[in-house]
């Protein structure tokens, strides 16, 4: 065929756009009693988490993370003595990336705190971090799931035990580099490429 080479494109996009969209829509009624029901003894904060839930558009978000590392940690089973709060977290990442990725969710941007905070309202012991990570989430479905999967339990320890104090705030994007924008320019332009580089050849 002439232009395979755009069925081709057009075939990678849209395996790439199916696996990094959700469509399967806001999470249900009986999936959220479900999500509660494996998490109960878990979540302190089960009232929050099922208005978290109940209010899904169904859409991707991001979670700002900001992390304050603990520079005493404790001795936790897979770390043992001595082990630093990377060590705690890199053991909680071992679990999580994993299944963050298979669920076409990562960080998007992530660095080293360079100063404390220089604008400060109304917040306790909010000035200092250590760090600031941002993660993208496909759906709050993906996050409801790896958070009531009974393998985060256990690990979730090393993460409050890496930490001193942490906050999580969970954001619709509304100005954002898209990857599926960007995948779709990058083949479009691929295409062109070989569509011009066909030409001349023949």
């Amino acid at each position: 065929m002439k232009n395979i080479h755009w069925l081709i494109l057009i075939g990678i996009y849209l395996s790439f756009f199916i696996w990094y969209t959700n469509l399967s829509g806001p999470v249900t009624t009986d999936e959220i009693n479900e999500y509660l029901l494996k998490g109960s003894e878990d979540f302190k904060t089960e009232d929050l988490f099922r208005e978290f839930l109940e209010n899904d558009d169904g859409k991707d978000f991001y979670m700002v993370n900001y992390l304050d590392l603990n520079e005493n940690p404790p001795i936790l089973p897979a770390t043992g003595q001595g082990a630093s709060a990377w060590d705690l977290l890199g053991h909680y990442n071992e679990f999580m990336f994993p299944n963050l990725f298979s669920r076409a969710c990562h960080p998007v941007f992530g660095g080293p705190v360079v100063s404390d905070a220089l604008d400060l309202l109304n917040i306790e012991e909010g000035k200092t971090w250590d760090y600031v990570v941002i993660m993208r989430y496909r759906s709050r479905r993906d996050l409801a799931d790896i958070a009531t999967n009974p393998d985060f339990f256990g690990r979730h320890d090393y993460k409050i035990g890496s930490l001193d104090k942490t906050i999580a705030v969970p954001v619709n994007p509304r100005f954002t580099a898209d990857f599926r924008y960007l995948l779709f320019f990058i083949l479009f332009t691929i295409g062109l490429i070989i569509q011009v580089f066909k030409k001349k050849t023949n």
